[in-house]
């Protein structure tokens, strides 16, 4: 009956996903491996091992640094299996962290980084909206009325897109680095718009951003429609508002290569174009200086 239970408790465990947090890790003289890629084949035998017996596991994303400002913060010697274990637990609901379905590791461990690079982005946008404070001249929150004004945005994009699959990317350059998000939003045959919620809260936090503090960035869209060519076309952020992009422009962002500045040949069957009228900014806001 105890192996029955077991099937019945979900795991957690935290990992290690690169040498230069192992090596910190090392110090520790309560932590075994001295080895990674020892320590990387371990780990995935043991996530094999619980998948065999039916038990659902979390792999969750340890920070060596983290890690120790926990123990501080908390009391618990760092050099301790179990202070190990309450931190992961914590990773449980508070850190990147994503279910174990059989994937190698050689996937998980890349998919683990961009979604701890994700939550980063999220809560460093939604710190810095919240910062702003209310608007010196109309009282106004700066922050929320960024988010209203880009929540309303997003939906113009997504009513003007053609129906199928869209692909956005907003970027905003911020100090001290640029804010990246993506939104995957799919149509189904009754022309229903689905969205991951997570991915739109921060899609719509990361554009509040480059709204509220006028950054300048960029937003792309993709739509993808069987038997025709995708369409790309996207707007500049200037001064706190979305600017068209011309064909041109879109394609050369598209066909340069964003590390060297070479060009690179287009890709067949996509039309690179100028976007929809997205109609008028219909927000209510006082906040419009």
């Amino acid at each position: 009956m105890r192996r029955v239970l077991r099937r019945e408790v979900a795991g957690t465990t935290g990992l290690l996903t690169d040498e230069h947090d192992f090596r910190a890790m090392r110090h520790y003289r309560t932590f075994a491996f001295t080895d990674f890629a020892e320590y990387l084949e371990a780990f995935e035998d043991l996530l094999s091992s619980r998948a065999s017996q039916g038990a659902h596991t979390r792999v969750a994303l340890f920070d060596p640094e983290e890690y120790a400002d926990f123990c501080t913060g908390t009391g618990l010697d760092p050099d301790s299996a179990s202070s190990r274990a309450r931190y992961t637990a914590e990773l449980a609901t508070t850190g990147p962290a994503l279910p174990y379905d059989g994937q190698p590791l050689a996937e998980l461990i890349p998919a683990l980084v961009e979604e701890a690079v994700r939550q980063a982005t999220w809560e460093y946008a939604t710190t810095l909206l919240a910062r702003l404070g209310a608007c010196a001249s109309c009282g106004e929150d700066i922050g929320r009325t960024a988010f209203t004004r880009a929540s309303g945005l997003l939906a113009r994009i997504l009513d003007t897109a053609r129906p199928g699959k869209r692909h956005l990317v907003c970027s905003v350059s911020t100090a001290p680095e640029t804010l990246v998000a993506v939104l995957h939003a799919d149509t189904d045959p009754d022309d229903t718009c689905q969205l991951d919620e997570a991915e739109a809260l921060e899609f719509t936090t990361v554009l509040a951003a480059g709204l509220a503090t006028r950054s300048p960035g960029g937003l792309v869209i993709r739509s993808s429609v069987p038997s025709t060519p995708d369409r790309v076309y996207g707007w500049r952020l200037r001064q706190g508002d979305p600017e068209p992009l011309t064909a041109g422009e879109v394609f050369d962002a598209y066909c340069t290569d964003t590390d060297t500045g070479d060009l690179v040949s287009p890709e067949s069957d996509v039309d690179y174009c100028v976007p929809p009228d997205l109609g008028p900014d219909v927000t209510p806001s006082a906040h419009r200086h």
